[in-house]
């Protein structure tokens, strides 16, 4: 009898929608409302998370023109109101429009990139049923994205609805953030960011730029903006035993060699040891070369830097991996190898895609870091937290480790930022959170050098990184 009566409950709320949106897009015929800046500034923001020629899903899509906006190689968009299908198939014919209930998307076949519900949630039945379709639909790569209004907004939007202003809407779920988030950890997804657009959501020249690009990305002022986004990932196992390549650049460190082959352990079906020799003083290569001579059980390349800087050697090993997971480990040693399974391991139970060592949890051996360099990347760690919207408590530690393909992405995306990183340490940091990578940190003990001196000089890298953190902050933060 209970679910007898929730069932026609749910068919009846489900009957008042289509007929709901199904009256108002024949209205959008002839009526405008003040929604423009807002729709503009919507595709802006998806334009930025979502690259061109992506497979794209859009739940909830209305006439479509959001999902045509993004310009994708597959677009497909679903809505359970007929009108409003017929309207996006004759605005956006080269996309693929389906008339399906987001409580049942076993009709749609394939996998896609990315998932979109834009203002949609608050309109669902059950958001939890609605979830776990979703989650049949993606890939380890997958990202979900959707926005939804804030409570806060409540009476102002009723008022503009009443006055003709906005767009009409029966009652709505005004789920939080935190609602939103605890349903996506009932059914297999993991928030990676949750953040707030729109304090204004008006055209007013030069004003809504000021207050929806800059003012809004801080404390108290986000905290009142109209719409909540949220991004997650599926989680998904990864992979099983992969091959690995370990990416070790190694500038006038000829003493440290014989210990790498002695220290770093074996992981996945196959480990292969990338050296990446840069202009050394010393015979770091003819060390390099003797000691690969003498241990063949080791899978084993050496390249000589073609450029300058860390991260060009780092860049050329990447280029000749060959696994499906690479790790970069300092020839120094400071980092032992032998917690590399430790990355390894939280890579492939999907804990996490980008790892990245920290430096700053555990005491330090005395000579490990001087005391301005600490306080400097505990100063970069708290801006970068802010920056990128997910905690990262150690920006330079050497030793980080990603699959793959998703290091081919963020080369893809390199043009976004500039190659103009001396280390290559920020290069993947942003380019993991552009493309919304889960990144995780990886507390480990910091050891004193037993062999030769850095190669950081303290207070000119030190400049050279703040400005690349006021760049990318331009183009991570205020967009």
């Amino acid at each position: 009898m209970k679910s007898t009566y929730l069932d026609q409950s749910r068919q009846n709320y489900q009957e008042r929608r289509k007929e709901h949106w199904d009256a108002f897009a024949r209205k959008k015929d002839y009526w405008h409302g003040w929604g423009n800046a807002y729709h503009h500034r919507l595709e802006e923001i998806y334009g930025f998370l979502i690259p061109p020629g992506s497979k794209v899903l859009e739940i909830g899509c209305g006439e479509g023109d959001l999902l045509a906006a993004l310009r994708p190689s597959v677009g497909v968009g679903v809505d359970f109101s007929e009108e409003m299908i017929k309207r996006a198939s004759t605005r956006h014919p080269e996309l693929n429009f389906k008339l399906v209930d987001a409580h049942d998307l076993t009709m749609l076949d394939g996998k896609f990139d990315f998932i979109l519900l834009s203002d949609t949630i608050d309109e669902l039945w059950d958001v939890q049923q609605v979830f776990e379709q979703i989650h049949s639909l993606c890939e380890r790569q997958t990202r979900l994205i959707l926005n939804v209004h804030s409570r806060l907004w409540e009476l102002p939007i009723t008022l503009a609805q009443r006055m003709s202003l906005a767009v009409p809407t029966l009652e709505q779920n005004w789920l939080g953030r935190e609602d939103i988030a605890n349903i996506m950890n009932l059914t297999g997804f993991e928030p990676v960011r949750i953040w707030q657009e729109f304090l204004e959501p008006f055209r007013f020249p030069l004003l809504d730029s000021l207050v929806n690009r800059f003012l809004d990305r801080f404390w108290p002022f986000n905290e009142l903006a109209l719409t909540n986004f949220l991004v997650a990932r599926p989680l998904l196992m990864a992979k099983e035993n992969p091959k690995v390549s370990i990416i070790i650049p190694a500038r006038n460190e000829a003493g440290n060699i014989p210990a790498i082959f002695a220290r770093v352990p074996a992981m996945g079906s196959e480990t292969e040891l990338i050296f990446v020799e840069g202009h050394s003083v010393d015979d770091t290569y003819p060390v390099l070369e003797r000691t690969i001579q003498a241990h063949p059980e080791w899978k084993s390349k050496l390249y000589k830097q073609r450029g300058v800087g860390k991260a060009n050697a780092v860049q050329l090993g990447f280029e000749k991996a060959d696994g499906d997971i690479v790790m970069i480990l300092d020839a120094d040693l400071t980092v032992p190898p032998e917690d590399l399974p430790r990355f390894y391991d939280a890579l492939v139970t999907g804990k996490g895609e980008f790892v990245n060592g920290v430096r700053l949890v555990y005491p330090m051996e005395k000579q490990a870091m001087q005391p301005a360099n600490l306080i400097g990347n505990k100063i970069f760690s708290l801006v970068f937290s802010w920056m990128l919207g997910q905690p990262i408590k150690d920006t330079l530690c050497g030793t980080k480790a990603l699959w793959m393909v998703d290091y081919k992405k963020i080369v893809a995306n390199r043009s976004y930022f500039g190659d103009f990183d001396p280390f290559g340490d920020y290069d993947l940091i942003f380019g993991a959170a552009k493309l919304n990578l889960k990144i995780v940190d990886l507390p480990i003990r910091y050891r004193e050098r037993v062999y030769g001196a850095t190669n950081i000089s303290r207070w000119k890298h030190g400049w050279l990184l703040l400005r690349m953190v006021i760049f990318a902050a331009l183009r991570l933060k205020f967009i």
